[in-house]
């Protein structure tokens, strides 16, 4: 009998572990990152900086939910430039904007929530 027990004690536990624990449901129907990507309000803009540089600012990504500095490095590659992210922000060198708004829908980023200026 307790071989059994100690069976069913393993087997609910690997069980508990699937479930996520935001939102309760199991990890194969999880829908926190889909829901957390709906909910952000993206901006998009382009800021003149010295001696007439062009610089492109992606604001509005949540910290949390998404590692900006991948973010950052993956739209780097996308677009071929330099750039970094700080404060909650992401700056890439050039005139990027069309791009980046491209990338993030191919994300998962709903187009209505990216805004451009």
């Amino acid at each position: 009998m307790k071989i059994l027990y100690t069976a069913m004690v393993i087997v609910s536990l690997s069980i508990m572990a699937d479930i996520c624990p935001i939102c309760g449901l199991p990890k194969d129907l999880c829908v926190c990152s889909e829901i957390g990507k709906e909910q952000q309000r993206i901006r998009i803009r382009l800021e003149t900086r010295k001696w007439g540089k062009a610089t492109t600012i992606v604001e509005g990504i949540n910290n949390k939910d998404t590692d900006l500095a991948s973010l950052a490095q993956k739209l780097k590659n996308f677009c071929a430039c330099g750039g970094t992210a700080k404060n909650g922000q992401i700056l890439l060198q050039g005139d990027h904007r069309e791009k980046v708004r491209q990338y993030l829908i191919t994300l998962g980023y709903p187009e209505a929530n990216i805004e451009l200026q």
